[in-house]
C-alpha cells in the first residue's frame, strides 16, 4: 500500500498530525493499535501548567525558560503562539467547541475537586478564569445515585475550598436506574448511551428543575455525548438554571468523544485508519525509512514518502523496558534515557520520576536519530518524546498538539 505518509499511532498527536497533512491533499494512513489515552481525559488542552512546580499563568511568556531539550524549545519558542492557534482552529474545524487562550491559562476542575491551570476546556465544562472572580456563588452538584465513577464528597469539598457553596443533591430517574442491575453497568459510557432521547433528558431536567433551589449554577458529572455536545445542548433547553459539566473518573466521555470527533474529520478528509493493526518492524536505506511492516497487512508493507512515529510513551507501549534499558520497538530509533537502571525512578511516588521524561531522541526538527544519525523522512511527535514530564509540567496535550502541527508543516516542507 502506498502512501504519501504513514503515521504510526493514532492518539492524539498522530490525528492531529494526519487531519492537518490530509488537509493539505495528502493520502495519509494512520496505522492504530488500539485505545489512546485521551480516554483518560476530562476535557481540557494543557499547554504548560508549571516550570519546577510552580505554576505557570503566562504560557507564552514561560516558554523560554523551560530546558532546551523540551519539544517546544526544539520546535523554536517563536513559533507556539501560532501553532497554538492553529492548533484551536483544527479542534473546532472537527467539532470539538473548545474555550481557551494560549497566552493566559485558566483553570479546570478535576475530578476530586482541584483546579489546575489549563489552556483549552470544552465550553460545555466548567472552567475558572480567575480563582478570586468565580462565575458563581451558589453550585447544586447533582449527584447521580448509584454512579461511582465522581467522588461526590472529595469533589463537594474541593469547590468549597475554592469558595463555592455547594449543595450535593443525590437524584435518580427511571432510566438511570435501569442500568443498575450491577455496579459495572453504571459507568459514564453506559449512562451517556442511555441520556441520549429527549424524554430522557426531559426526565432528568425534571429532577433538576426540582431539585436546583436558589443555585446560580447546576454541576453534573460529564456524562452526556459521546460523538457531540448535542445532547448537553438539549438538556440545557430544559433546565432553568445555567448547567455545566465536571470531569469525572476514567472512562471519560469528554475524551471519548474528543478522539471519536478527531477520527470523524480524519476519514471525512480521506484518511485511512488502521483500526487494530501495529507496527511490527521498519526497512531503512540508509537514512530514510522506505516501508512499515503491521501485524495484520503482514507482506503488505506500508510505503511512502513520510513517516511519523507517534506511538506515545510507555502506557501506549510506544516506549518499553527491560532490566537493561529503555527502547523504541519498532524501529529501535535511539532513546534518551539513563543507562544506569537505578537512575529511572525515585522514591515517592508524588515525586518526579526519570523516566516521566524519557523518549525518543530527535533533532531539532524532530527527526528520529538513528545511531546518532537523523532519520530524514522519520518524525516523532507527541508522548514519544523525550525532555518533558507532562504530569508534573501539564504540558502533554500541549506537547501532542503543537509538536504533530510543527512535523506536518516540515513534510509540507513549510515551516509556519
Amino acid at each position: 500500500m502506498r502512501m504519501d505518509t504513514v503515521i504510526i499511532g493514532g492518539g492524539l498527536s498522530g490525528l492531529t498530525c494526519g487531519i492537518a497533512l490530509a488537509k493539505r491533499g495528502q493520502r495519509v494512513a494512520i496505522v492504530a493499535a488500539g485505545q489512546s489515552t485521551m480516554m483518560f481525559n476530562g476535557g481540557s488542552m494543557e499547554l504548560l501548567g508549571s516550570i519546577d512546580n510552580k505554576t505557570v499563568t503566562t504560557p507564552l511568556q514561560a516558554i523560554s525558560a523551560l530546558p532546551e531539550a523540551h519539544p517546544y524549545r526544539k520546535i523554536g519558542a517563536d513559533r507556539i503562539a501560532g501553532l497554538a492557534e492553529q492548533a484551536h482552529e483544527l479542534l473546532n474545524d472537527a467539532g470539538i467547541n473548545m474555550v481557551g487562550n494560549a497566552a493566559a491559562n485558566h483553570w479546570r476542575i478535576t475530578p476530586i475537586g482541584v483546579a489546575k491551570p489549563a489552556w483549552l476546556t470544552l465550553s460545555d465544562h466548567l472552567r475558572l478564569d480567575n480563582l478570586d472572580n468565580l462565575p458563581a456563588k451558589r453550585i447544586a452538584l447533582m449527584c447521580i445515585r448509584g454512579y461511582f465513577d465522581q467522588p461526590n464528597g472529595m469533589l463537594a469539598q474541593g469547590l468549597r475550598d475554592l469558595g463555592f457553596e455547594v449543595q450535593m443533591i443525590e437524584f435518580t430517574t427511571d432510566d438511570i436506574s435501569s442500568l443498575r442491575r450491577s455496579p459495572s453497568e453504571m459507568r459514564a459510557t453506559s449512562l451517556a448511551k442511555r441520556l441520549v432521547s429527549n424524554n430522557a433528558l426531559q426526565r432528568m431536567a425534571d429532577q433538576i428543575n426540582a431539585l436546583a433551589g436558589d443555585a446560580d449554577l447546576v454541576l453534573l458529572p460529564s456524562v452526556f455525548g459521546q460523538n457531540d455536545d448535542t445532547d448537553f445542548q438539549t438538556l440545557q433547553s430544559m433546565v432553568k438554571k445555567p448547567l455545566r459539566l465536571v470531569a469525572t473518573l476514567p472512562s471519560a466521555v469528554a475524551g471519548m468523544r474528543m478522539m471519536s470527533q478527531l477520527r470523524h474529520y480524519f476519514r471525512m478528509l480521506g484518511g485511512t485508519y488502521l483500526m487494530g493493526d501495529s507496527a511490527v518492524s521498519g526497512t531503512f536505506d540508509g537514512d530514510r525509512l522506505t516501508s512499515v511492516t503491521t501485524a495484520k497487512l503482514g507482506d503488505m508493507p506500508l510505503k511512502a514518502n513520510n513517516f511519523v512515529l507517534a506511538s506515545g510513551s510507555f502506557i501506549s507501549r510506544g516506549l518499553c523496558a527491560d532490566y537493561e534499558r529503555v527502547y523504541e520497538p519498532v524501529f529501535n530509533v535511539d532513546v534518551d534515557a539513563d543507562d544506569d537502571r537505578e537512575h529511572w525512578t525515585a522514591f515517592g511516588v508524588l515525586n518526579p520520576q526519570a523516566y516521566s521524561r524519557y523518549g525518543v531522541a530527535t533533532d531539532p526538527s524532530l527527526h528520529c536519530l538513528r545511531q546518532g544519525k537523523p532519520i530524514t523522512n522519520l518524525h516523532a511527535i507527541g508522548s514519544v518524546l523525550s525532555g518533558h514530564d507532562a504530569i508534573k509540567m501539564g504540558d502533554g496535550t500541549g506537547v501532542s498538539l503543537l509538536t504533530a502541527l510543527a512535523a506536518a508543516h516540515d513534510i509540507m516542507g513549510d515551516n509556519k
